[in-house]
């Protein structure tokens, strides 16, 4: 299979502006100057790309929310790439920056935004210095700047460092953030394409998303409907990581079986040590616990088929668990990581990612009982719908399904 995002694992020195202009670079910036602005989000619409970032929600349908009677609008990037066992836009960023660039150009043409920002965690400084060197590439060669290839379109993109705060994924802490505030998710409605940064109707796309766009308008959505399935179009890059002989970033179609990621020669390589798969985290720390049976390995990944063995696939961030990992071990480790970085604002994340830490670390020590288990079960229920943002709803998910699907562990 060619590689859509990946290309750079084809192509050499991918991230200089000349062999990326050889390789048919900027082609899909270049054709979407030409079309309307409604046209380029109906393409995408047609496409049915599905935001990368976790939630899988239509990144056409997002774009054809902004509201038109409030001004001026804006794009931003999500590269804040906190999630445990995710490290797929990294690469992008890195190896190939300018498809990245291009896709929030042609996002940014449809929405009608002249000013862009790429908010990246903190730890990411280093490429943030890299994209700043790139953009200028781009406005040097005309591609970004005053008059883009001669139309009447101006951009400015910039990159915007954060503080390394999990919560700073969640689209509403992103904006607060960048606004220079607590990084602390708003209450929603409103939502950004109506109220986003500044009060002003705002695109949110993860990395992955946007670098997904120029091959769609390049070779339009029936080309890029070619890979995945129906309704999750598109290839997607798996972030495979845990007891796994060869962990790393693959592209591969959606609707690929999580047997041919984990256990192909070609991927994953197996388990290492001649131990047996137990379990399979499909979307990082804030997934549910899938046991993994062979119903579960021969699922398709895609956002609708791993709902069926009781997981999602978010941001594809495949942590795989084998035999010898006790749950109870993994589920405190997890709750170790919400708790420090629930942000405080709700009552129930707060308190409830407290309790949970105290209860994990209380039963994985060896000090528990029973009703420690039944208790930790009751806080987590507790918790679901009622948080404000997603996070505190993500810390229960791998607890109550550990609990559910692998009692002996909590037994033992």
């Amino acid at each position: 299979m060619e590689y859509m995002l990946l290309r750079h694992r084809d192509i050499d020195n991918l991230n200089q502006i000349d062999t990326f202009l050889k390789e048919d670079g900027f082609e899909g910036l270049k054709k979407a100057l030409k079309m309307e602005t409604t046209d380029v989000t109906n393409e995408v619409k047609a496409a049915g790309l599905r935001g990368r970032g976790g939630a899988g929600f239509p990144a056409g349908v997002k774009w054809s929310f902004m509201d038109n009677n409030n001004w001026p609008h804006y794009v931003v990037a999500n590269a804040d790439e906190s999630e445990p066992g995710t490290f797929k836009d990294r690469e992008i960023m890195e190896s190939n920056p300018f498809q990245f660039l291009e896709g929030i150009a042609i996002s940014s043409f449809a929405v009608g935004a002249n000013a862009a920002y790429i908010y990246l965690r903190g730890e990411f400084w280093e490429v943030a210095h890299f994209l700043d060197e790139k953009i200028e590439e781009m406005e040097k060669a005309g591609f970004l700047g005053e008059n883009i290839q001669g139309t009447d379109y101006s951009l400015k993109i910039y990159t915007h460092l954060g503080a390394g705060a999990y919560i700073c994924g969640e689209e509403t802490a992103l904006l607060e953030s960048m606004e220079g505030k607590r990084g602390q998710p708003r209450v929603r409605p409103p939502f950004p394409p109506s109220e986003g940064l500044y009060n002003k109707p705002t695109v949110v796309n993860n990395v992955e998303t946007l670098s997904s766009v120029p091959y769609i308008i390049k070779n339009e959505a029936d080309g890029y409907r070619k890979f995945g399935t129906e309704k999750s179009p598109g290839t997607k890059i798996f972030s495979l990581s845990g007891n796994v002989n060869n962990p790393g970033n693959y592209e591969l179609p959606l609707g690929t079986p999580f047997r041919t990621l984990i256990f192909d020669e070609k991927y994953g390589g197996g388990i290492p040590d001649g131990k047996s798969i137990k379990a399979i985290m499909p979307a990082g720390a804030s997934s549910s616990m899938v046991v993994a049976t062979d119903e579960a390995l021969d699922t398709p990944m895609d956002y609708e088929h791993v709902q069926d063995v009781g997981g999602s696939l978010g941001s594809a961030s495949v942590i795989v668990v084998d035999d010898s990992v006790g749950l109870d071990w993994l589920i405190a480790k997890t709750m170790d990581f919400f708790h420090h970085e629930s942000c405080g604002k709700c009552t129930p994340c707060r308190e409830g990612s407290y309790w949970m830490k105290k209860l994990t670390e209380r039963i994985h020590s060896g000090e528990g009982s029973e009703k420690d288990v039944e208790l930790l079960k009751d806080v987590a229920y507790q918790m679901q719908g009622t948080t404000l943002c997603a996070l505190g709803e993500f810390s229960t998910m791998a607890v109550v399904s550990s609990i559910e699907r692998f009692p002996e562990d909590f037994k033992a």
